[in-house]
């Protein structure tokens, strides 16, 4: 059994996912004993509420649905209000296997110099996953891949995995006014937070087919908009950085502050 010996919140957000999210509690339950679950229900249709108070985690619900970055925000905020050392964020259907999470937390927790931000990734080491990528996801990988070692000469497999550890320090700054992108908090954000100093690594994880529900990304309408908004998402980000990087140095300079 996974041992959290810190105070850690597992955050789950959810959209109509009654089919899966009691299993997924249950198996977290069976991984890491006593821990905080928290469910963001973002505005279901169905059932998800109810089955997720059910299995014993904390919910919090959205009156409407507000989107996969809104609710992971919404995490965000709930545990800086409550005090949380780390979070360690997983999806609802099924498709994160609860075996990442004591990889994730010992990175997070040990070492010289933990990490603020661990991502799980479907593509490195030993460890097989059962998830398909399909092509057009696949080449959005690759070129995000691509893009940031380009902009912060870091190399990064799996930038839009949603299986991450998160340090305290980490998702404070997610939960601040306007430093998290909610539309599609991916590849850009990850870039930022390299631009920024956060120290960040990837980790092997395991990843299962979902078995219930549709994925946000499904479609190629839906893939072809979520590459190009991603990708001018990253431009911003780098541009800002650099104009208030010349900014800084500019007034330090006029002030002589050097």
């Amino acid at each position: 059994m996974t041992c959290l010996d810190k105070k850690t919140l597992i955050l789950i957000p959810a959209f109509n996912e009654e089919g899966s999210i009691a299993r997924v509690i249950r198996r977290i339950q069976r991984e890491c004993g006593k821990v905080d679950i928290l469910v963001i229900n973002d505005g279901s249709r169905d059932n998800t509420e109810a089955v997720a108070e059910k299995a014993g985690a904390i919910v919090v619900s959205h009156i409407y649905n507000m989107g996969y970055g809104v609710s992971l925000q919404t995490g965000y905020k709930y545990a800086v209000d409550h005090d949380y050392d780390f979070i360690i964020q997983m999806d609802a259907d099924g498709q994160h296997d609860v075996c990442n999470i004591g990889t994730i937390y010992e990175k997070l927790t040990h070492g010289k110099h933990p990490y603020d931000i661990v991502i799980g990734s479907r593509f490195i080491g030993e460890q097989q996953s059962s998830m398909k990528v399909g092509f057009a996801k696949k080449v959005a990988i690759g070129f995000f891949n691509m893009a940031i070692k380009l902009v912060t000469r870091k190399q990064f497999t799996d930038p839009t995995s949603g299986l991450q550890g998160l340090s305290r320090r980490a998702f404070t700054a997610y939960s601040l006014y306007d430093n998290f992108d909610t539309n599609y908090p991916d590849a850009n954000i990850v870039t930022k937070m390299l631009l920024n100093g956060y120290w960040m690594r990837e980790v092997p994880a395991v990843m299962h087919e979902r078995k219930t529900g549709v994925s946000m990304h499904s479609g190629l309408r839906k893939n072809i908009a979520y590459m190009c908004t991603v990708t001018l998402n990253i431009l911003v980000v780098v541009m800002q950085f650099y104009l208030i990087k010349k900014g800084h140095k500019d007034i330090t300079e006029e002030l002589d502050l050097t």
